[in-house]
């Protein structure tokens, strides 16, 4: 079971994901470039889904599944 995602913030061209105490730090040229050439609206739109295997941000049709995201922090 992946722990619970805590908070979600982005930078410029970062994303900030909490999960499990720790903060991954995403570069978006890598993991979207959908979120990369988002607004701030269209980023803190998103959805965790309810057993917190993704994040889906609806005004981008974007999905992003949280293993993909840690195996990309690594």
């Amino acid at each position: 079971m992946l722990s619970k995602i805590e908070s979600i913030n982005f930078t410029k061209d970062t994303l900030l994901i909490k999960i499990g105490n720790k903060i991954h730090e995403l570069d978006l040229n890598v993991i979207s470039k959908p979120l990369l050439n988002a607004t701030a609206e269209e980023r803190l739109n998103y959805q965790i889904s309810p057993a917190n295997y993704g994040i889906h941000w609806p005004l981008l049709d974007e999905d992003i599944s949280v293993y993909k995201l840690l195996t990309t922090s690594n």
